[in-house]
């Protein structure tokens, strides 16, 4: 969590364009964490600034307090890692499961590895058409584990985390890869407007807002995408300004 605090903090002080929350090269680590990172500890006490360069880790997304909450107790969890790029990311919401459905975390030590079972899966109709969109982003962070750590292999087998992002988003090899997709998205960036937007006017955000979204996203476009830029953007705008109070 506080990993987390201070790598954002930056984008608040620093003007540091909101696609670095994806490809940022750095985080902050204390002795540790970065044990957990594998990485030697920094000098001095509590949380540091170090480099990445060279670690297979890039931004938010491959954090371990991330990829810790975004899974169950004892193995990944794809799925929810899938779902979470999707909403949290892309706006993107798939549909709920049908009713009665109800499927236990697997386990790729005793059954092949995750990709394989999610293969069989989404062999399932029923499944399929949300899973086609959730999967092959989750399994892009295979490469961490439930709390996080990075390793090379599963249940004895090399991980395979290629993939593809939805809607024609490209395809990717790994998570380093896929984190370069998402940053570049222009659906990133208009999902991170529309959040924004949502938050500053109290209320959802509907197709009749969608010209304003363009709006701030072409003005996010000509100023590199910082949080301030963003922020004065949102407030600038008619929605914005011209929003009605609760009567």
């Amino acid at each position: 969590k506080t990993e987390a605090e201070m790598f954002f903090r930056t984008f608040i002080t620093e003007g540091r364009s909101l696609r670095e929350l994806l490809t940022a090269e750095e985080t902050f680590v204390d002795a540790r964490l970065a044990e957990h990172y594998g990485i030697p500890a920094p000098e001095g006490e509590g949380f540091q600034r170090v480099s990445l360069a060279g670690l297979p880790r890039k931004g938010l997304l491959t954090q371990p307090g991330i990829m810790s909450v975004l899974s169950h107790p004892v193995t990944t969890s794809p799925v929810k890692r899938g779902k979470w790029v999707l909403e949290q990311l892309l706006c993107v919401n798939p549909p709920p499961p049908p009713p009665g459905v109800e499927i236990p975390p697997l386990d790729p030590v005793e059954g092949g590895s995750m990709r394989e079972q999610l293969e069989e899966h989404r062999a399932n109709p029923e499944c399929a058409s949300c899973h086609q969109l959730m999967d092959p982003i989750g399994l892009g962070l295979e490469h961490y584990d439930a709390i996080g750590r990075y390793r090379a292999d599963e249940a004895g087998q090399p991980i395979d985390a290629s993939g593809e992002l939805p809607l024609g988003g490209g395809a990717f090899t790994d998570a380093l890869g896929m984190v370069e997709l998402l940053a570049q998205s222009e659906d990133f960036t208009a999902c991170t407007t529309r959040k924004t937007l949502t938050y500053a006017l109290g209320r959802e955000v509907g197709n009749e807002d969608a010209p304003y979204i363009d709006e701030i996203v072409a003005e996010l476009a000509a100023a590199d995408a910082t949080l301030e830029s963003l922020l004065v953007a949102v407030a600038t705008s008619d929605v914005f300004r011209m929003r009605r109070g609760e009567e």
